[in-house]
């Protein structure tokens, strides 16, 4: 059986995903030329997911026939959360070419709290926690939640110890915080479309449940919203 690389781009577009299919030995040409050049006069591709499976043509078409009515003509540009698409495709049997340096499952369950993760209202939120490997040093952050998107707030005091469950995600994200050596932020940092969790994550610079440790100005967890969202599911 042939295998190839499945794989979801996001574009310039809010909403509007690339789902497609390469050869194993293209993606890297492959991605660099969507990036560069765009699609269909789509641009800002940025590739957020790929595995690599066996009879990946014939799995991409399924992909093409579950979306088909999120399709833009005959494209293949879907108006559909790529949250969706990813857990779908993590849950294949196959090697997971990108990200690097994270796991399927890790990927599946950001995916599912990014999707939960709009139910969020646009506010304030803050955040407080002590953390043992950097001396028991109470860790304090503030962050502002519009349409999805965060941003951790000038002050706030993130963790130093890198400990376990730290993703490449947030790994990255630290990497370019404007922070200095105690973990104060200088500035706002925005974290852009991300989940409770990964907000956490980045603050704490260890695995975080985000739904618990994020709390809003009555000082409830955040997870009251996602409780709420599933009572009335289960209503309708």
């Amino acid at each position: 059986m042939e295998k190839g690389i499945i794989y979801v781009m996001t574009t310039a577009v809010p909403g509007l995903i690339k789902i497609g299919r390469t050869g194993s030995d293209n993606f890297e040409q492959r991605m660099y030329n969507l990036e560069q050049n765009g699609y269909r006069n789509v641009t800002g591709l940025k590739r957020e997911f790929a595995i690599e499976v066996e009879e990946y043509k014939n799995k991409e078409n399924l992909l093409d026939t579950i979306f088909e009515k999120s399709r833009v003509s005959d494209t293949e540009l879907f108006a559909v959360d790529k949250n969706i698409v990813i857990q779908l495709l993590s849950s294949f049997e196959g090697k997971m070419i990108y990200p690097k340096d994270e796991r399927k499952n890790e990927v599946f369950k950001e995916a599912a709290d990014n999707r939960t993760s709009s139910i969020i209202p646009n506010g304030k939120y803050t955040f407080e926690r002590r953390k043992k490997s950097d001396g028991n040093k109470l860790v304090k952050a503030t962050a502002i939640v519009e349409n999805g998107c965060w941003t951790l707030i000038k002050g706030s005091v993130l963790g130093i110890t890198e400990d376990k469950g730290v993703s490449a995600k947030a790994k990255a994200a630290r990497a370019v915080a404007p922070m200095d050596n105690n973990g104060k932020l200088l500035e706002d940092f925005e974290l852009g479309v991300c989940s409770s969790s990964h907000a956490g994550t980045v603050v704490m610079n260890q695995s975080n449940n985000g739904w618990d440790d994020w709390k809003n100005k009555d000082g409830k967890p955040i997870d009251i919203y996602r409780k709420l969202a599933l009572n009335q599911d289960s209503e309708e």
